[in-house]
């Protein structure tokens, strides 16, 4: 049944639990696959050693990971006054694709959050920006404001360079920042998974860190297969939810591609699907909302975009395997050979889901979204599998420990 959202409450108090900083991961262990295992199965919880895991995935799974890769998207600028600003890139503007925008040669526009704007009110900055034997002068200026963001124009005199050339040897990675620290030179290869591939996120899919290409091999063995999605996780990843009711709470917009031969796949799978990762998991049920009422009557041209609430507002009784016939139907019309759309629903308890069996995930902050969502998947069960981590020194958040959570 629909629920009416303005009539309804859900408090973020409820989803608070108490995490020391020694508990919060600040490195991740030397071996990725040596991280401990929480083990969620029809409510009985055990643990073990990552590498292990295909002993515990049902048979005949499919694994679905997220193989977007973190872009150095932090950089800085020194004012000829001395102040240091930074410009931290979100999302392309213009042009909006990823892929055309990290691939432009002279001009493109991206939606920022800038550290010591106070101190940058007005003008352009500009660096010099060496690319092997290429160089350039790289002008940052302000276009254009959205909140508490900004639409900065980055421009450069040689078309010889592309922007995520740019990017790779002036910016930062943007590790998360409840580390407390900074970046260092280990992190460019600790905070990507093994399968990272589709450059846009600023953040990691890090359910993905502990996976090692022997644990891939075992998969394998094992007759376990896997398919790639890609959702670019934005900053947005790491925004407490502030407001007392959390349907209250604005949730943030993610870019997601899939490809036409993973949706045959999925469709070939739907009983057996484990989402690696919450951002994994965000894809495949927006998938769906996206087959099930946003597809009919769509036109190539037009963009496809989940609204927050739509799961809860709109009662759907679209099969699961209809709903994915629906997006390969829209795909063969109008000749695409990948989905593309951007998703900002918000899975919380009440949600119903349709398409994962299983989630690997780590632990997440207090108070967050990605909490919710796990709450939401173990039916409310989540306080007893944190007490059961905290008190079996678990390791928690972005280079932490994981969990296989099952709930049949």
């Amino acid at each position: 049944m629909a629920e009416n959202i303005e009539n309804t409450e859900l408090l973020i108090d409820e989803f608070d639990y108490p995490l020391p900083d020694e508990r919060i991961a600040k490195y991740p262990l030397n071996e990725r696959d040596s991280s401990k295992l929480l083990l969620y199965r029809k409510g009985e919880i055990t643990s073990s050693v990552f590498r292990d895991i295909t002993q515990f995935l049902p048979e005949n799974s499919l694994l679905v990971y997220n193989n977007t890769r973190v872009i150095q998207a932090r950089m800085f600028f020194r004012k000829t006054t001395g102040a240091l600003i930074e410009v931290f890139c979100l999302e392309p503007n213009s042009p909006s694709d990823y892929v055309l925008s990290l691939g432009a040669t002279s001009v493109c526009v991206w939606k920022c959050m800038v550290g010591n704007q106070k101190k940058w009110k007005e003008g352009s900055l500009e660096k010099e920006v060496r690319v092997g034997e290429k160089v350039c002068v790289l002008k940052v200026t302000v276009v254009g404001k959205e909140k508490n963001t900004s639409f900065v124009r980055f421009e450069w005199d040689n078309s010889d360079i592309h922007f995520a050339e740019i990017l790779d040897v002036s910016g930062e990675l943007p590790i998360p920042p409840y580390l407390n620290r900074k970046t260092e030179q280990s992190d460019l290869q600790n905070y990507q998974t093994v399968y990272a591939e589709i450059e846009g996120s600023v953040a990691a899919p890090t359910a993905g860190l502990h996976f090692t290409p022997e644990v891939l091999e075992s998969l394998k063995q094992k007759n376990i297969s896997t398919t790639e999605v890609t959702l670019h996780v934005g900053a947005g990843t790491f925004q407490p939810v502030k407001v007392r009711n959390v349907l209250q709470h604005h949730m943030h917009a993610e870019v997601i591609s899939i490809k036409q031969e993973t949706l045959l796949q999925i469709k070939e799978n739907l009983r057996n699907i484990i989402a690696v990762g919450t951002t994994s998991v965000r894809t495949l049920e927006s998938l769906y909302y996206i087959g099930a009422a946003l597809i009919p009557g769509l036109k190539k041209d037009e963009t496809i975009h989940l609204p927050q609430w739509l799961p809860y507002e709109t009662d759907v009784n679209v099969s699961s395997e209809q709903a994915i016939d629906n997006i390969l139907q829209y795909l063969e019309e109008n000749h695409l050979s990948t989905l593309h759309a951007d998703t900002s629903i918000m899975i919380r308890p009440g949600y119903r889901f349709r398409i994962v069996r299983g989630i690997i995930t780590n632990f997440h902050q207090p108070r967050s979204t990605l909490l919710l969502l796990v709450s939401a998947f173990v039916k409310g069960d989540w306080k007893r599998i944190y007490d059961y981590a905290l008190s079996n020194n678990f390791r928690f958040l972005s280079y932490g420990d994981s969990s296989l959570l099952l709930n049949e």
